[in-house]
């Protein structure tokens, strides 16, 4: 079999055109999806207050985290609680 530069162009003509029509195809079903199930944001969590009532008064759950990232790298470092200080951003 011979191959022609016509056949081959006829192929890609016809390739492309099926791509661009699927592709359509789906940006319309996309669209309609959208209108048919817009989005809805999830409700807000339930604050925890039996949690922080439980905590030492000025004391937040991010001071916790640091409390326990800087005694680890303490202990990983092998230097005393006095020498590294890590702070909120």
């Amino acid at each position: 079999m011979t191959a022609s530069i016509g056949n081959a162009v006829t192929v890609s003509f016809i390739s492309m055109s099926v791509i661009f029509i699927v592709l359509t195809i789906l940006i319309f079903t996309i669209n309609l999806l959208v209108k048919l199930l817009p989005y809805q944001a999830p409700p807000a969590p339930a604050k925890k207050k039996a949690a922080q009532a439980a905590q030492a008064p000025g004391a937040s759950e991010s001071d916790e985290h640091i409390a326990a990232i800087t005694g680890a790298m303490n202990a990983h470092l092998g230097q005393n609680a006095g020498n590294l200080n890590i702070r909120p951003l």
